[in-house]
């Protein structure tokens, strides 16, 4: 078996005094989309920071291809968010910058502004740009490059449905060409670009799989009215619900009688039941 693209073992690494991630361990196969989930403040961004090799760690390795990140220069296409642009610049300027700065940006970024719809707003400065706009050209200039992997933090934040949609077309035009994704997000709908989903919480990988595997390991999903909320905080698993499109919903464990589930119903999991249950139940 080859090589993984990136892999870390025993990763460690504090921020401020606080250990932000704890031996975590994580591989990324070739031609992949790992999609990385967690809640805000999970550590997803220190995580890609420290897998592109931009940001020091304090224990463990992560290696590509079997060599130290650190002498990879030039292997990953990294966008941070809030981090690539100057705003001081135009849209225009900052793709200049990036041709100038690194030989492997290509003349792709003219499609992607085309695409994304912001072609005709690169000669205002980014300063003036909404965060869907700035958004846009950053996902346009890390896109550009010609990498081996690209590890895009919360890349369709502050999108609109649309966008997001045609984001995610673009990064399976990449991966169908075979670069690998590393992406981290909040947003439950990214799930459906994955291959594989990696659960990160409080610095730990506590669930990872194939969306599929993910999903059938999901308990069994109640919903019920608004009106029933409290009836159902009380069958549900460590008495967490959460709600979607004004229901109530909570998953229930095998064993537990429904007897009392009187207005309530099983229902198919969603990708939004899945990053719920990921996200709040191993932190209980």
């Amino acid at each position: 078996m080859s090589e993984p693209v990136l892999l870390a073992n025993n990763l460690e690494k504090s921020l401020g005094g606080d250990k932000i991630l704890k031996n975590l361990d994580l591989e990324v196969r070739a031609g992949e989309t790992l999609v990385i989930m967690g809640a805000n403040g999970s550590g997803k961004s220190t995580l890609l920071s420290c897998l592109s090799g931009s940001r020091t760690i304090d224990g463990g390795e992560v290696k590509s291809l079997g060599t130290p990140i650190s002498e990879k220069e030039g292997f990953v296409s990294l966008l941070v968010q809030e981090s690539l642009c100057l705003d001081r610049l135009s849209g225009k300027e900052n793709i200049e910058f990036y041709k100038k700065a690194d030989p492997r940006f290509t003349e792709r970024w003219k499609d992607y502004t085309q695409k994304f719809g912001i072609k005709d707003e690169l000669e205002k400065k980014v300063e003036n740009y909404s965060g869907g706009m700035r958004r846009k050209l950053e996902l346009s200039i890390a896109l550009s490059n010609d990498a081996s992997a690209y590890l895009l933090d919360e890349p369709t934040a502050a999108l609109d449905l649309t966008t997001v949609r045609e984001t995610h077309s673009l990064i399976r035009e990449h991966s169908n060409s075979d670069a690998t994704f590393v992406i981290s997000t909040h947003l439950s709908l990214d799930a459906q670009i994955a291959d594989r989903i990696a659960f990160l919480s409080n610095g730990e990988i506590v669930a990872e799989g194939t969306p599929e595997e993910l999903m059938q390991n999901i308990p069994e999903v109640i919903e019920t009215d608004l009106e029933n909320a409290e009836r159902l905080n009380h069958l549900a698993i460590h008495n967490f619900t959460f709600t979607v499109d004004d229901k109530v919903r909570g998953f229930i464990a095998a064993e537990n009688n429904l007897k009392d589930a009187e207005n309530m119903e099983t229902v198919e999991p969603s990708y939004t039941d899945m990053f719920n249950y990921y996200k709040e139940i191993p932190n209980q």
